[in-house]
């Protein structure tokens, strides 16, 4: 045989294959629970972003966004330049002399004072720590486009997850929004922790375990 499996002794030492750590992503075995909350972030005449569902998990919650776009008079190389900007990893002037304009970036603070954002985060899942950070993260989970009746090459629908690690404190604190190139000056909605608290009990894993002499 020319080609020849690896021995068991390589295979052996091959580095494991490590997923997300637990604060970067929602757990893979849970279902979460829905918090219904039907909130219009922001909007300008070209964009809206929406926050329809908020799914709460043991050890986080999920803020599922939609930011819909349309074209309307912009000409055609700015709206693709728009929608190209809703990828965060794509954009690559963010440094500690400012924020370019095109930069999407979503952020929480609580009653504390104490923030996390999107800004800086690394997208390189390899190179992620799997200890938990010491502060709150909010980290982008790439997502991807969506279709509805109607849609045509005017507009655009994308959908973003956003990871919110560890679950919030049971009180109201802030979610901010800001898109200079999308016309989005910071815009500041109150989100109930109470009631994310409360559905995160109500969250199931995929696969109970059976019980015991099941």
């Amino acid at each position: 045989m020319f080609f020849e499996p690896p021995s068991a002794q390589e295979e052996a030492l091959r580095p494991p294959k490590l997923g997300p750590p637990a604060w970067y992503a929602p757990p893979a075995e849970e279902m979460g629970a829905a918090v219904t909350s039907d909130l219009l972030l922001a909007r300008t005449p070209n964009v809206a972003v929406t926050l329809p569902t908020i799914r709460a998990f043991t050890t986080g919650c999920l803020l599922d966004v939609e930011i819909v776009m349309r074209r309307r008079s912009l000409p055609p190389d700015d709206f693709q330049a728009l929608q190209m900007s809703v990828f965060p990893h794509m954009i690559s002037s963010v440094s500690a002399r400012g924020l370019p304009d095109n930069l999407l970036r979503f952020g929480v603070r609580f009653a504390d004072g104490t923030k996390a954002t999107t800004v800086g985060q690394r997208f390189d899942l390899a190179r992620l720590p799997q200890d938990p950070p010491a502060s709150p993260q909010l980290s982008w989970l790439l997502g991807g486009t969506s279709l509805r009746s109607g849609d045509n090459d005017e507009g655009s629908l994308f959908n973003i997850g956003l990871w919110l690690w560890p679950s919030p404190p049971p009180e109201t604190f802030e979610l901010g929004v800001e898109w200079p190139d999308g016309g989005i000056e910071l815009s500041i909605t109150t989100l109930d922790g109470a009631a994310i608290v409360s559905a995160a009990e109500r969250s199931v894993p995929y696969w109970p375990d059976p019980p015991p002499g099941g």
